[in-house]
């Protein structure tokens, strides 16, 4: 599929089309906690990535959901209903449920490493083989849990969030994370469907960007309808806590958090992980509910990263706590899984701050934000800098 992408646009869709590309067949880096490797039928070396660890009580937990809105015409498609994928995770039983899924299909996992002009130097099998921990259907355990919505970056699969959303369950969260139709590079659905990146074509521009975002706050209402509604979706809903909702989201998903508070008073809280704010904060702010600005090092005032374009403007408007807060060393998709994956992978550094490192310190800050606003638990970390994490850096514009 052909297409028509802004300078602007680029650099918020832009993974690694930036970096120079490791070449086909390259070795896993050293040091690498790879699971082990083979050779593929193209003769590119498979290299099985390890996500890190969870590391709250729980085991973790994983059903997949397939929900469709018959009230809503698909906007990228112009026909059809909405459809959205989206994975729950949920605290479970050490021990029960059955396999890890697989990271990826490999066809989303082939999709998405041509769209990045990563398929001659990257196995489909290394990518969709990306090991995590959350076990398929495994028994949840009882009580009731705060909810938390992910949205990943444009382009890119829910996949992607895999490393926090496993996290933030182990702590004692539900967490869904969802694929919006049509805006990754290749999404499964069932029937065989895989649903590539209509809404690119699109989205080129400012207003598409807005589009996507006001899109997004209506998938997600739609989702929350679904697992809090009486009659859910989702088999284990009576986990959810209706009262603590939140949402967070990565680059154009984190414009989607603001959105969706702006639009459903249910959001309780939300956190921008380095997006744009496309659709900006309402005049009269968010009735006082807390939101978090995480990003990437040159997402400061007055910076030139992608995230802050238009983060000085909107700050004055939060009328709730608020923290404006980068990390030194890192970039747009620091937020992600793809650093820790990338060092395993052999590819070039997306930045100096080391994968697995990125992964730590998004889940320290992220998973503080939810315990302090949406279980009451005090967090000092959000206070100010601290000597265990002096890659972090408070802003006050």
């Amino acid at each position: 599929m052909n297409r028509r992408r802004t300078a602007a646009s680029a650099v918020l869709l832009a993974l690694l089309l930036p970096l120079p590309l490791a070449a086909a067949g390259t070795a896993v880096a050293a040091g690498s906690e790879a699971a082990g490797s083979t050779v593929a039928a193209t003769g590119t070396r498979v290299v099985l990535p390890q996500l890190p660890r969870p590391t709250g009580r729980f085991a973790v937990g994983q059903e997949t959901l397939h929900l469709v809105d018959r009230s809503r015409t698909d906007p990228w498609a112009g026909s059809g209903p909405r459809e959205l994928m989206v994975t729950v995770r949920y605290p479970a039983h050490p021990g029960t449920g059955g396999p890890v899924r697989p990271y990826l299909t490999n066809e989303e996992a082939r999709l998405l490493l041509a769209d990045r002009k990563l398929d001659e130097a990257v196995a489909v099998e290394s990518l969709a083989g990306t090991k995590a921990y959350a076990r398929s259907e495994a028994r949840p355990v009882a009580g009731r849990y705060p909810l938390i919505v992910l949205s990943p970056g444009f382009t890119v699969p829910r996949a992607t969030l895999t490393s926090l959303a496993e996290e933030l369950a182990s702590r004692g969260y539900v967490v869904a994370a969802v694929d919006h139709a049509y805006e990754t590079s290749g999404t499964a659905f069932p029937g065989g469907r895989v649903l590539t990146c209509l809404a690119c074509e699109k989205a080129d521009n400012e207003a598409g960007r807005k589009q996507v975002t006001d899109n997004r706050a209506r998938d997600v209402s739609f989702l929350l309808d679904r697992l809090t509604g009486r009659r859910p979706a989702w088999r284990h809903a009576g986990l959810i806590d209706q009262s603590r909702i939140a949402m967070a989201g990565h680059s154009i998903g984190g414009s989607a958090a603001l959105a969706t508070m702006a639009t459903d008073p249910r959001v309780r809280a939300g956190i921008d992980m380095d997006g744009g704010l496309f659709s900006p904060v309402p005049p009269d702010g968010l009735g006082g509910r807390p939101f978090m600005l995480l990003g990437a090092q040159d997402t400061r005032p007055g910076g030139t990263g992608t995230g802050e374009e238009n983060w000085d403007t909107n700050w004055t408007r939060l009328d709730g706590w608020k923290r404006w807060i980068t990390l030194d060393g890192s970039n747009h998709f620091t937020f992600t899984d793809w650093p820790t994956m990338s060092d395993q992978l052999g590819l070039p550094a997306l930045s100096p701050l080391p994968g697995d490192r990125s992964v730590e310190l998004t889940r320290r800050y992220v998973g503080a934000f939810f315990d302090q606003h949406l279980k009451g638990l005090p967090q000092p970390l959000l206070d100010g800098p601290s000597r265990e994490t002096p890659e972090v850096r408070f802003h006050t514009p």
